[in-house]
């Protein structure tokens, strides 16, 4: 009888636990949407920014020019403080303010971007490591489906709105100089400052980039796919574009609505990953202590390894698993023969190997890692009627601020700081400024073909 009293006693225990436990998860207050934010918020920063407005005419005129302030939103890619963006928040500023969900406050600098597909990474030196975001698909997404936009609206830092898909592949013209394919349309209010923010779906995971709203309409955002955005994320954080280092890895992400996974396509000849032993079709499971699903996981393993280190990877070939080693290489040097525009100056110039080492350009390649030539009179036209000239880089040094930041073998340096550099006198001037250490990072200006192009230079050591 007491036994079976006893048995009774723990039922009745056991049973009130999970009726409290039942009730507990039926709070009609804790919905769908409120924990998908729960989930998702931590990895959404928001990002202020300062940039100097000089009038067209004036750029390098030497006038302070008029501060403005601008604002945008941040996902955490990598616990290290990797952060994506669009590249219109962080375009041409001076500076760079990251405020995380917990009210921490970072500096940043912009480590590379992408113009053509509006992205960017930045970077913060956080004091902990920071959650990255809950990484969904947006192969499956339905129209009418529920998602949310967390963003830096109008300045109101994690500002949550919710909405639904309003249409897929859409393809939008902002402007003569940006457009946009295949974007997911939403009527979830995105406002200015929401630009770099997660869409999210209901399961808290991250399927958009907010990107633009239609001006003048209600209720029309849209946000760049998230299979597409990290296709061009590890491009931006990949070990050529970061480290200088090589795997020689090609793969592809595959996304479907059941599946999401890394697939070799080939692995180039002599290459490290030739020699890892990778082939066509395996799936990657690990690098290092990184899960893999996707081009980002892989380039994530990679951040900060340098060529001749080893790092371990996990594959899936046909229905075995197998552990390989993946040491790095150096990039090889990929461009053998001169840029036309780089062999036009060299041929106006008779002397020029001698003005490739002369004082102004030898410190330009120990303090920034290019190397300049003054572009001769009859080359003007490379500058047009804005600039009253400029310096052609004729070589960048691979494991220098300039390549981390993009600068690239044939662009024209058409300023530093708030000067022009028209000429090794002008270089020297800015190199031997005795507040140089103050302009860290430096800002530069630079023509590509039409276009002007700004980004920032850390200033390294004088030797």
């Amino acid at each position: 009888m007491t036994k079976r009293l006893l048995e009774h006693g723990l039922r009745s225990a056991l049973l009130a636990l999970l009726m409290a436990a039942a009730c507990a998860a039926a709070d009609p207050r804790e919905t769908p949407l409120v924990q998908a934010i729960r989930r998702a918020k931590a990895c959404v920063v928001n990002i202020h920014s300062e940039k100097t407005s000089h009038d067209a005419d004036s750029l390098f005129a030497g006038g302070k020019g008029r501060k403005v302030n601008g604002m945008g939103t941040g996902i955490v890619v990598d616990e290290r403080g990797y952060i994506v963006t669009n590249h219109h928040v962080v375009d041409g500023v001076d500076s760079l303010r990251v405020t995380l969900v917990d009210g921490g406050t970072y500096d940043a600098r912009v480590v590379s971007f992408d113009r053509a597909h509006d992205l960017a990474i930045i970077r913060i030196q956080a004091s902990r490591p920071l959650e990255i975001m809950p990484l969904g698909t947006s192969s499956d997404l339905m129209l009418g489906e529920t998602v949310i936009a967390v963003g830096n609206a109008y300045g109101y830092e994690h500002t949550v709105t919710a909405g639904i898909v309003s249409a897929l592949g859409r393809d939008v013209e902002v402007n003569e100089k940006q457009a946009y394919k295949n974007l997911i349309q939403t009527d979830a209010s995105i406002n200015p400052g929401n630009s770099g923010g997660p869409l999210v779906n209901l399961k808290g995971e991250v399927v958009g980039i907010n990107v633009a709203i239609r001006a003048g309409a209600q209720r029309i955002g849209f946000a760049i796919p998230i299979d597409d955005a990290r296709k061009t994320i590890a491009e931006l954080i990949s070990a050529e574009q970061l480290g200088q280092a090589w795997h020689g890895l090609a793969a592809r992400d595959v996304k479907t609505p059941t599946a999401q996974r890394l697939v070799v396509d080939r692995a180039e000849p002599d290459s490290p990953a030739a020699r890892a032993g990778l082939v066509a079709g395996d799936v990657v499971l690990r690098a290092g202590n990184v899960p893999v699903v996707d081009g980002v996981d892989l380039e994530r393993a990679l951040l900060g390894v340098k060529p001749g280190q080893e790092v371990p990877l996990q594959v899936r070939r046909g229905d075995a698993t197998r552990d390989l080693k993946l040491t790095l290489g150096r990039l090889p040097n990929r461009n053998g023969a001169p840029s036309p525009v780089e062999t036009v100056v060299a041929r106006a110039n008779n002397d020029a190997p001698a003005a490739a080492e002369s004082g102004a350009s030898q410190r330009a390649w120990n303090v920034l890692g290019v190397r300049l030539r003054a572009i001769p009179p009859a080359q003007r036209s490379l500058v047009g009627p804005k600039y009253h000239g400029g310096m052609q880089v004729v070589e960048v040094r691979g494991d220098s601020s300039a390549a981390q930041n993009g600068i690239r073998t044939g662009d024209v340096l058409v300023g530093l700081h708030l000067w022009e550099t028209t000429s090794e006198n002008d270089l020297s001037y800015v190199l031997d400024h005795p507040e140089l250490g103050t302009f860290d990072p430096l800002k530069f200006y630079i023509l590509r073909g039409s276009e002007t192009l700004y980004g920032h230079l850390r200033v390294a050591a004088k030797p």
